[in-house]
Parts: C-alpha cells; structure tokens; sequence
C-alpha cells in the first residue's frame, strides 16, 4: 500500500497519486503479498474518522484464508497483539468460520473488529492455523507443498469486502475485490473455489 519497511518502488498509494493527480491517505492497508480491497482518503480528515471508524469497530473488514489444519467450524479469537512491531499489546478480535477444508487445510472467512498489525495472520497463527505462503507466522513446508502441487506462489491472504459509512455523508459503502488468479486457480485445483 505505502512504501513502509521494504522501500517498495512501485506502491498503491504513488499509482493512484499519479492517476488521479493529488495526494490520498490510506486508511485500510493490506499485509505485503495480500490481495483485495483498500480504502484510500482524499482528505487527512476522512483518512482520521475513518481510522477512528476501524478503531471503534464500525469498519467491518472481510478476508479469505489458505490456513494450515482443520480449524473449528467458527470462533472468535479474543487475543491482544502490538498495534506495531515491538509495541504495548492491544485488543485485537477476529471472528473466523471454516468455509472448506481440503486434506489438510481450510479455507476460512475472517472478519476483523480491530485493525492491527498483521492481525489475521497472528491471530490464526494463535489457533495453531497459520496461514499458507506466510514467512513470518506460516511453515515453510506447508507452502513449498502447496506451490509445487498446485502453483500456489503467495500469502494465501484477500480481502474480500470492506464496509463502512461515508466519512462526510454517512451513506453506507461496500468495497468487494474478486480473488485474483494466483489464488482462485490454486484454490480451484484443491475444490476449495467457487
């Protein structure tokens, strides 16, 4: 989305800069090799209501995720993460259902209430269902398997939706993304999509 720790050459927020022509502010920032909706501000005031929005839980966030094992058929993950690196651990809820599994694996939908730092991905991890393609949090053998059967060569992570109430009209917006290729052709290979 932004530059961020890696210096990034080529970001979400510089291509909508050069195409619309004027600064925008992101609000809702997706982890390196994830996919899916983002929301981006206009203004530093929508960017603050709307970070004020995700804080106090009024921003549902929707992902599908690849994860290791066969997780429970739904729950809620209750468990404080760092807000940043190295920072206090804060609230952090994710509610999770199981959607298909495929040997050993599950496809889950993951609805965040809280926006932190890399929060599905340690809050799956937490449950002992990491997801797949994940360095930091995942098994590499789990990822090295699934890309050499079935082409899988990313974080198994996308946002699906995004829904919000406009930070000026109040007028309620839905952002959707379809699963792009490099993850719905894998997904499809195991039965797992559509």
């Amino acid at each position: 989305v932004h530059r961020g720790w890696a210096g990034d050459d080529e970001v979400a927020v510089s291509l909508v800069h050069a195409q619309l022509g004027r600064f925008v502010y992101p609000v809702h920032r997706l982890d390196r090799g994830a996919s899916g909706a983002l929301a981006l501000a206009l203004t530093a005031a929508a960017a603050r209501a709307l970070h004020e929005a995700i804080e106090a839980g009024r921003v549902e966030k929707r992902y599908l995720a690849l994860v290791r094992g066969v997780t429970p058929e739904s729950g809620v993950i209750d468990h404080p993460i760092p807000r940043r690196e190295g920072g206090p651990r804060v609230p952090a809820v994710t509610e999770y259902r199981r959607l298909a599994t495929f040997e050993r694996y599950s496809l889950v939908e993951a609805t965040t209430h809280t926006g932190r730092l890399h929060q599905v991905r340690r809050h799956l991890k937490h449950i002992s269902h990491p997801l797949i393609g994940d360095a930091n949090y995942g098994k590499s053998e789990h990822t090295r398997a699934l890309r050499e059967r079935f082409g899988l060569a990313r974080l198994a992570l996308h946002a699906v939706a995004l829904a919000f109430a406009h930070p000026a009209t109040g007028a309620p917006l839905a952002l959707t993304a379809p699963v792009p290729p490099d993850l719905a052709g894998p997904l499809a290979a195991m039965g797992l999509w559509p």
